[in-house]
């Protein structure tokens, strides 16, 4: 008798399949689903078996943190831009405190201005963008981190985006929270240091107290010298920012590498 499936090869003794089509079509063996698998491929790849009861699953952190990265760049080009619009400021400004007038010193102060406002419309956007795509991205590798340890968290998911905007606590739940992850990512049996992500946020705090400060002198500054004072304020706050956008993309494209690496190592040893 012919295979039932393929119509090619006789079937096996007492059976109506051949020997490869019964392999073929055959159904699993019965087992418990293991957790983080939910049957799909990981980056291209055979998705990681992690055994323990079913619950979150890994998913490629890889497309989310280069987006990030990106966006965090154009956060980076935003503000070298606003540094030459500071330039610009300080410049005009510092020659009007000194006396400066006429038709030249009015078109240039004018043309600073505009180039003010346009570098703050761009950062704004940069901005939005990044935080959308960064904050995808941190709830990924957090649910990530999860599957690979879910020991090793001490806030729940959900404040991987709630810490940033809650008052107070977002000063250090982010961080914490990124060390958690830092911690459940890094290779089976390696530990690794937390300079970089401490280093991060510290800039990353300082950054916005420089801001505020940035922001809050403009609007007090009325005379030529007190403008050119904040925009000198203005131009330092740019540049802290974009040291801190560098060292987000250092933490988003580690963090990134380690979780797609750990993910094809699979799970741990015996």
């Amino acid at each position: 008798m012919l295979c039932a499936h393929c119509r090619h090869v006789a079937a096996v003794s007492g059976g109506t399949l051949c020997a490869q089509c019964a392999a073929i079509v055959a159904p699993p063996p019965p087992g418990p689903t293991p957790a983080g698998v939910p049957g799909q491929a990981y980056g291209g790849a055979p998705a990681p078996v992690y055994t323990g009861a079913p619950g979150p699953w890994l998913r490629s952190p890889v497309g989310l943190g280069r987006a990030a990265a990106i966006a965090l760049g154009l956060v980076i080009a935003a503000d070298l831009f606003a540094v030459w619009a500071d330039f610009l400021e300080i410049d005009i400004t510092g020659v009007i405190a000194d006396g400066g007038h006429g038709d030249d010193v009015t078109r240039r102060a004018a043309h600073a201005d505009r180039m003010s406002a346009v570098s703050g419309f761009v950062q704004l956007t940069t901005m939005a963008i990044s935080v959308v795509l960064y904050l995808c991205w941190f709830y990924r590798v957090r649910v990530n981190a999860e599957v690979f340890d879910r020991s090793a968290h001490s806030k729940a998911r959900g404040w991987a985006i709630g810490g940033w905007f809650t008052p107070v606590v977002g000063l250090w739940f982010p961080r914490r929270i990124a060390a958690d992850i830092w911690d459940a990512s890094t290779p089976w049996g390696a530990r690794r240091s937390h300079g970089l992500i401490n280093t991060w946020w510290a800039l990353w705090l300082f950054s916005l107290l420089a801001d505020q400060v940035a922001f809050k002198s403009s609007l007090r500054a009325e005379t030529a010298s007190e403008l050119n004072d904040a925009s000198v304020m203005a131009l330092f706050a740019d540049v802290v920012d974009s040291v801190a956008a560098v060292l987000a993309i250092a933490v988003v494209l580690g963090l990134t590498r380690m979780q797609h690496e750990k993910a094809l190592a699979g799970p741990p040893p015996a």
